[in-house]
């Protein structure tokens, strides 16, 4: 689960981004998606940017993330929002430090991160468990787990 929130006096707003899910004994894992969630989506980038002061960078899928195996991990997203004004900016997410396990000889999934790139090019680690204030021109980026793959690849 990534929770990542913005806002200040004026503006307040909540996602959980999508990431990687587990490869199975006779699948592979899906790329960029929710998993153990219902009822999520993310904003659409033109709706996003038209109500509120922040510029959707990118959003991709981050290729060759997901755990290798006879069935390969779903890859996760890395996603960056820039900032047009001064917010506060919080987090919440896992996978972090224990990266999603693979099954029966499968790879484990890559590890999420995030950190936000200020405007004068300086960057900073952001935990799990974060937040932190951001000014215009200020970016936070976050790159979610991926699943973990499935049977000992061939």
């Amino acid at each position: 689960m990534n929770n990542f929130t913005f806002g200040n006096d004026t503006y307040q707003y909540y996602e959980t981004i999508c990431g990687g899910s587990g490869a199975g004994a006779t699948f592979p894992g899906t790329s960029a998606v929710h998993t153990h969630m219902t009822n999520s989506r993310l904003t659409d980038p033109e709706i996003l940017e038209h109500r509120y002061p922040v510029v959707l960078d990118s959003h991709r899928i981050n290729h060759g993330s997901g755990g290798d195996g006879l069935h390969r991990g779903g890859d996760g997203t890395i996603r960056t929002i820039r900032f047009l004004e001064q917010m506060e900016a919080a987090s919440l997410a896992n996978h972090r430090h224990v990266p999603p396990f693979g099954l029966a000889g499968g790879s484990p999934g890559a590890c999420g991160h995030q950190w936000v790139t200020r405007a004068d090019g300086r960057i900073g680690k952001l935990g799990g468990a974060d937040k932190t204030v951001v000014g215009p021109g200020d970016a936070i980026t976050i790159q979610t787990p991926a699943g973990g793959g499935y049977g000992k690849a061939g």
